[in-house]
């Protein structure tokens, strides 16, 4: 007789440990402000003039300070802010910082003297700065990555400015692939880079000038040896520009404004 086979008790499935969920990432959330009045803002960038004569009328600290926060606010490249603002409040050395922007009348007769520095060397202390405030308890790996990595590759231009020279080549041959962003080959670089960060910062402080009643008059025109014996900076420092601020005289405007068409000056494509 053919034996009989045993049907064979069914296996038994082992039940595998469910995998922890992934949590979920929580991305900042910042929702657009209140509508503002545009016709206020027009008013405050309108009413905004190089004033050349100032009253002998004090700025409050309150206001001098709320214009430097504001300034503060001002967008800036990668958000590592080059920038130093040294506020000259007293007569002697404003009247020597006088004589170092040529003797201009904004320079003479304005109580309050800004002096807007640029850096070139800060970009790694406050990359690390940056991380080591992150505000939330996770730095994000990208952030992590860029303030750690990405930035000293821009940044750092090498002994005899070697490494520079060597991105450079690198960014020619690669942009014919692909784009890249653009990198800093030498300290020249550098120092743009940080200028168009302190100008969009003066910029700031000279809107929020005006919002509070008082006006300012941006100078280029200076003697940054001579300023540079006045006011006490780093190596890498150098003055953007030096900003009067102060009450407008009645006189303090010298011409009316003048400025090319559109049509000159912009394009549309």
């Amino acid at each position: 007789m053919p034996s009989t086979v045993e049907a064979s008790a069914p296996e038994t499935a082992i039940a595998q440990p469910a995998k922890p969920a992934r949590p979920k990432k929580v991305r900042h959330v910042e929702p657009a402000p209140p509508a503002t009045d545009p016709a206020a803002f027009r008013a405050i960038v309108e009413g905004r003039r190089s004033v050349r004569k100032f009253t002998k009328d004090p700025v409050p600290d309150e206001v001098l300070n709320d214009c430097i926060d504001l300034a503060i606010l001002a967008p800036n490249s990668s958000n590592l802010q080059p920038w130093e603002f040294v506020v000259v409040k007293s007569p002697e050395l404003r009247a020597k910082l006088a004589v170092a922007c040529m003797d201009q009348n904004a320079a003479k007769t304005a109580p309050i003297l800004l002096v807007q520095i640029g850096r070139t060397k800060t970009w790694g202390e406050n990359a690390q700065r940056i991380l080591d405030e992150w505000h939330e308890p996770e730095i994000p790996s990208q952030v992590q990555t860029y303030y750690s990595k990405l930035v000293q590759f821009h940044f750092m231009t090498g002994p005899l400015n070697a490494l520079g020279i060597a991105k450079r080549i690198m960014q020619k041959v690669v942009t014919r692939l692909r784009p890249l962003p653009h990198s800093h080959y030498n300290h020249a670089d550098i120092k743009t880079w940080a200028a168009k960060s302190c100008a969009l910062a003066c910029e700031n402080f000279m809107l929020a000038a005006r919002a509070h009643g008082y006006d300012t008059c941006p100078m280029e025109g200076f003697d940054e040896n001579h300023v540079r014996q006045l006011i006490p900076m780093a190596d890498d420092a150098f003055v953007v520009m030096i900003i009067a601020m102060g009450k407008r005289a009645d006189n303090g405007v010298y011409y009316p404004r003048q400025r090319f068409s559109r049509e000159r000056m912009v394009r549309e494509l």
